[in-house]
């Protein structure tokens, strides 16, 4: 759930008749007896596809201290301070009572956002309670029927903006997969000698485009070839396979790695193929490496999983040594597959446009400053020499990858806070496996002396 919202409001309003329709199970009780619910009951709701935690409340009243009805209205504002938003329900067919304009000033005082529901608001029986309504202070009241289900849509209109999570993705997303579809995608296949790389090329080819045997090293030149798959146009490029420098000794296959590095670099997503038969070793850390420092998205592809036979144990072994060997592209994609026959490999290149779509994201300012807040509330910025770092607000300055710009009052952030920032970053925003880059800069002090 990504937002709590409590129900408040006079005793018998419908508090608890709402609260049944939100969660669609008749777990409170309702009586036109006043002062039914007394403690706080939570549950689980959801208007038109939107879903939060919802607390039904005991009515408001105005008791004396040490009483029942003083203990129940001090449970009911525990529950508005806890809630991210707060649903305040009058009754519409008595109308706005002075007891409705006390609590409605006591919750305004909270500074909590109020949304104002003026219910068994049936026909035009509520209409004089709804203009009364506006004089509480609490914004543009919503008519509902609780019991009947009526003006559901206009209360969804009404919490939407509350749903954070949903909020900051709907207003992120102006990236997707089909960005740039009117333009071939770039995709650099690479790994070490022998993996299976070519042989991927001539699958998703369909013909023996490029030469393939059991010896290691036949590709020496990058070999780019057009395709076309699910109507989009690729240009895919078969690499010589890159084996540690201290085992590069001839000139010829110096000049080959030298030409699959280029290849990356041109490169918009790169798929790191590995012999499924073989373990992840430092080669496959210093590729991903290469291919993060370039910026670049990238797939990780386990070839020849035809040959494994726990491929359970296998897939999760090799998911926990990722996480160990390759922090620098966390949650990169992994997908098993055959090159020699072609099994899974529709599903590498739909992985290809998924991320490729992911590595065009832009995030809009205001999405990205919410998050930041959150983030900086979560983890405070460090001292530095005994001064406390200052965050101001943080901006994307592009994409491909995904690059933003930090406004501070130092330059001197830590490695490992830059890293919390990346990595909260991919979560919220949903960006696995793309490289990102945040890029500090000072503030200028507005008092300092002009030279």
């Amino acid at each position: 759930m990504t937002f709590t919202v409590a129900i408040i409001g006079r005793p018998n309003v419908g508090k608890s008749t709402l609260y049944n329709r939100l969660t669609g199970k008749r777990h409170a009780l309702v009586d036109d007896t006043p002062g039914v619910t007394r403690d706080r009951r939570e549950g689980d709701a959801n208007i038109g596809g939107l879903s939060f935690r919802i607390i039904d409340t005991a009515g408001l009243e105005d008791a004396e201290d040490g009483t029942l009805q003083s203990r129940m209205t001090a449970q009911s504002q525990t529950a508005i301070m806890d809630a991210d938003v707060t649903m305040m329900v009058v009754d519409g067919r008595v109308g706005i009572t002075p007891t409705d304009k006390h609590f409605a000033k006591a919750v305004r005082k909270t500074g909590k956002p109020v949304i104002l529901v003026v219910n068994k608001a049936e026909g035009n029986v509520a209409r004089s309670a709804i203009a009364e309504a506006h004089a509480l202070g609490l914004g543009e009241p919503v008519a509902i029927s609780a019991e009947h289900g009526e003006g559901l849509a206009d209360l969804y209109d009404a919490l939407a903006p509350f749903d954070k999570e949903e909020a900051l993705l709907e207003e992120a997303e102006s990236g997707d997969e089909s960005a740039n579809i009117d333009t071939p995608m770039h995709i650099a296949i690479v790994g070490r000698p022998n993996v299976g790389k070519s042989t991927l090329i001539n699958t998703i080819l369909g013909r023996e485009r490029v030469l393939t045997g059991p010896e290691a090293g036949i590709t020496r030149d990058s070999i780019t070839v057009d395709c076309e798959f699910e109507g989009r146009q690729l240009k895919l490029v078969d690499t010589a396979g890159m084996r540690r420098k201290a085992n590069v000794i001839t000139k010829l296959e110096k000049l080959a790695v030298a030409d699959s590095l280029h290849s990356i670099q041109y490169a918009q997503v790169v798929i790191l193929v590995i012999d499924a038969e073989q373990p992840l070793e430092k080669q496959e850390n210093t590729i991903a490496s290469l291919v993060e420092q370039e910026g670049r998205a990238m797939v990780l592809a386990v070839n020849k999983w035809d040959e494994v036979k726990d491929k359970p144990a296998y897939l999760k072994a090799i998911e926990e040594r990722l996480v160990s060997v390759m922090p620098q592209m966390k949650g990169i994609p992994v997908i098993p597959i055959s090159g020699k026959t072609g099994w899974n490999v529709p599903k590498l290149l739909k992985e290809c446009f998924r991320i490729y779509g992911l590595w065009n994201k832009e995030i809009g300012t205001g999405a990205l400053n919410r998050w930041l807040e959150d983030a900086l509330l979560e983890h405070t910025p460090p001292m530095i020499k005994g001064r406390r770092i200052k965050i101001r607000y943080m901006t994307q300055k592009s994409a491909r990858p995904p690059t933003f710009i930090l406004f501070s009052n130092t330059s001197d952030i830590p490695d490992f806070y830059i890293r919390y920032l990346v990595n909260a970053l991919r979560e919220t925003f949903r960006l696995p496996g793309v490289p990102i880059r945040i890029k500090i800069r000072k503030n200028k002090n507005p008092y300092a002396e002009n030279d």
